[in-house]
């Protein structure tokens, strides 16, 4: 019998593009519901899928290798999902503030000066200046924020699903 090295960038990829998609549905759900997404706890409302698809991609890849992988191989599978969920959520979050929903980047800028004025050590100065910075680059620290931070939580994850399935 022939022993098939099955790829687990393809599966990764089908399902971080299931994520995606199921991410912005619940993005615009919560839009269309009026929720504020920068306060309300639904926002973390994410982190369900995000983790649910890590785990299904690794035990759908365990079940295409025949029931057994290695705990590298289970790791793989997942932190490769999270990678490719970084790269598009970056994509979509860029296209979202900028394109789609410019008036959600709007509140985020309104609850960040409520939120830095609360704070009575600071001038309207150093606030009026902190808000410029944060207009000015604040989607592309939110865009390396998904690049960087959702493969760390991936890894995470993936090492916890990877120690199960193996």
């Amino acid at each position: 019998m022939e022993n098939v090295k099955q790829s687990y960038t393809n599966l990764s990829a089908k399902w971080a593009v299931i994520y995606v998609i199921t991410s912005i549905v619940i993005t615009f759900a919560l839009q269309f519901l009026d929720v504020d997404q920068t306060t309300s706890p639904l926002r973390f409302l994410m982190y369900i899928p995000l983790i649910a698809f890590l785990l299904l991609a690794q035990k759908e890849y365990r079940d295409q290798l025949g029931g057994f992988m290695t705990f590298g191989q289970g790791f793989m599978a997942g932190f490769i999902y999270s990678v490719i969920v970084g790269i598009l959520s970056a994509i979509f979050v860029y296209i979202y503030f900028t394109f789609l929903s410019p008036q959600v980047w709007e509140q985020v800028l309104s609850a960040s000066r409520d939120k830095i004025a609360e704070n009575k050590s600071l001038s309207s100065e150093q606030v009026d200046q902190a808000m410029e910075f944060t207009r000015k680059y604040g989607i592309m620290f939110a865009i390396v924020g998904a690049v960087i931070g959702t493969p760390i939580m991936g890894a995470i994850v993936a090492l916890i699903g990877a120690a199960i399935f193996k």
